[in-house]
């Protein structure tokens, strides 16, 4: 190959990614502002319902109308339902905010073509929404957060569909897997809070827990008899999921690491790596009821890490004991009280919302009982 293919090759690869950027965001842009639209499209619907007249057959006849009518000049896409939606949409968000995001508008005065909207013949801005929040996702993923009725949960659900770029197929199964309840679970009522405003923050050890951890991926089913190295194996054909429901920063170092310690072998079932807590993350799979024994192997393991394995840099070695059922009782008397290692409960299935909304309730108004005492 000569220098001027050489030169040719690399000006294609570069333009090839700033076209491929280009499309990105005109993609961005375009998913960006059909949400305001259909935000501002469900204000109209319902301050027109507002006016007097919320028989629910006027409502219907509206809705028949304006869909015919705004068919007739932009074609398909604004059937009866999809203005149900821009209508429910608009109910749910109207007085939505997440944290202390500053209030915004669809189009700002000293600039309304930054979404591609231009100013009307009287220098009024055609369609000027006012959300009390920015959006930030595509409307796909809006017609998944709509359904949920929590506001607390749903803004968390939100805020890591942005943070992490899920896809609506990752948002359902994240939802579906009650991240937000599993999650809650495991912090304090405060930290409990900070979820629906922050979503999942990790700067200490037990950020990263979460109770129970959700492997239906793996493709056991929960009925069947299973070994440990069973079970590692599905993990392993399933890493990039499992180190997604695991959490944030996750990443995979080795599997049955092995180290040597007076003249004896030991082995860790998976070994992690937590690049925003900067520590290694060691787990020990179990299928048999959780003892006091494999509590006091990891504690070994951590020790050992710390000692002779992580860097001067780096944070204390956690351990995560990844179990089929657990004793919190057995857990809290075995370790001391500033011990790094943690036991989580693993299912084959997705966890019933209704029951873990139900323990978070209750646990809530414990939580609250004994502060108030």
């Amino acid at each position: 190959m000569n220098e001027i293919q050489k030169r040719e090759d690399v000006l294609f690869e570069r333009v090839s990614q700033l076209i491929e950027i280009a499309r990105t965001r005109v993609k961005t842009t375009i998913d960006t502002t059909m949400v305001y639209t259909y935000f501002g499209i469900g204000r109209y619907i319902v301050e027109d319902e507002q006016q007097g007249k919320e028989r629910a057959e006027y409502g219907a006849q509206m809705l028949n109308g304006l869909s015919e009518k705004l068919t007739n000049r932009f074609g398909a896409g604004w059937s009866v339902e999809t203005l149900k939606k821009c209508r429910f949409f608009f109910k749910t968000y109207c007085n939505s905010s997440i944290g202390s995001t500053v209030s915004t508008k669809f189009v700002a005065e000293s600039n309304p073509n930054e979404l591609g909207l231009q100013r009307g013949p009287n220098s009024e801005i055609i369609h000027e929404i006012s959300p009390n929040r920015p959006f930030t996702l595509s409307w796909s993923h809006y017609l998944v957060l709509m359904r949920i009725k929590d506001e607390d949960e749903r803004q968390f659900y939100e805020i890591e569909s942005f943070k992490r770029d899920w896809s609506v197929r990752q948002l359902k199964r994240e939802y579906g897997s009650s991240l937000y309840e599993r999650l809650a679970l495991s912090r304090n009522k405060d930290e409990v809070m900070r979820l629906s405003r922050e979503g999942q923050t990790v700067e200490k050890p037990q950020d990263i827990v979460k109770d129970p951890l959700a492997l239906e991926f793996i493709g056991i089913k929960p009925d069947s008899i299973y070994s440990e190295s069973s079970l590692e194996n599905a993990i392993i054909n399933k890493l990039q999921m499992f180190l997604l429901e695991m959490g944030k920063g996750f990443l995979f170092e080795a599997r049955q690491k092995r180290f040597t310690f007076n003249e004896k072998h030991f082995f860790v079932d998976l070994v992690l790596y937590n690049r925003l807590l900067q520590c290694y993350v060691l787990v020990d799979l179990k299928t048999d009821e959780l003892s006091h024994q494999d509590l006091g192997q990891m504690q070994m393991y951590v020790n050992y890490y710390d000692r002779y394995v992580k860097a001067d840099f780096e944070k204390p070695t956690i351990g995560i004991l990844l179990c089929k059922d657990k004793d919190d009782a057995l857990v809290e008397l075995t370790l001391p009280v500033d011990a790094n290692v943690y036991a989580t409960a693993y299912q084959l299935y997705l966890p019933d919302k209704r029951v873990l909304k139900s323990k978070m309730k209750e646990w809530i108004e414990e939580y609250e009982e004994r502060h108030e005492e």
